[in-house]
This record gives C-alpha cells, structure tokens and sequence, in this order.
C-alpha cells in the first residue's frame, strides 16, 4: 500500500531540529492543529546526543520550540503535551527544565515511564499546538 500526503496535511520540517530518523515527519499542520512527533536531545548542529537528564530535557524542549515555531505556532500555543521517560525518577529534574521552558503557560500534559526510546536517550517530548 503507498499513499501520499493528503493535500489538507502540510508537513513541516526544519534543520533546527533533529531530522526525523524513521518514516515520519518533524510535524504535520491539519486544520487549526500542529501535531508534533516526539524531539528527543540531539543536538541538530551536530547530531550528538546530549549527556544527562539535565541536559537531555533541555535540548529534547529547545527541539521541540524549534519545530513549533517552524508550524507557525509557538509555545504559549501549546495544547498538550506528552512527556516520555527513561526513569521516573528524573520526573522531578524534567519538571523543572519543563517548568523553566513553557513559563507560566501550563498546557496540559501526560508523563509516563517507558523502557526504552530512540537512540536510547533518557527523555522524549511531543506536542499538540494551536496554529490560531
């Protein structure tokens, strides 16, 4: 089965961000929505994974502003997100840098422990952004 993308769909990349490492898109726009797949901490540059929690959360949230902005939206636009972890035990740390990256704009989240993420990395974040 092949199929193209529906002309009601825009894909959105950008090389501010990771390229995307699987048959996926960086985002697609549908509507008044962005959808964006899940950033994790490579460093776009350079295509290094970024050593620690700490450092992780914050490259994973830098790529995901950068895909966001690329969409057109930005991240007081934020609808939902969804947070994905090595280990819960980082919730706190993550939670902080998270807090640190959206300010004051709250939108709503889910966190979750998975066992294992691409490239092996601690920290996976994807989004859902008002394009309006």
């Amino acid at each position: 089965m092949s199929s193209a993308t529906h002309p009601s769909l825009t894909v959105v990349s950008t090389s501010n961000a990771p390229a995307a490492i699987g048959p996926y898109s960086q985002a697609i726009k549908a509507g008044n929505l962005l959808f964006c797949s899940g950033c994790i901490p490579i460093d776009p540059a350079s295509g290094a994974i970024a050593q620690g929690i700490e450092a992780q959360a914050t490259q994973a949230l830098k790529n995901l502003a950068a895909v966001v902005e690329a969409g057109g939206s930005e991240i007081g636009k934020v609808v939902k997100c969804t947070v994905f972890l090595k280990d819960m035990n980082d919730f706190a740390v993550v939670n902080g840098i998270y807090e640190k990256a959206f300010g004051s704009h709250k939108p709503a989240r889910s966190a979750v422990e998975v066992s294992r993420l691409p490239r092996d990395v601690l920290v996976e974040v994807e989004a859902i952004a008002s394009l309006e």
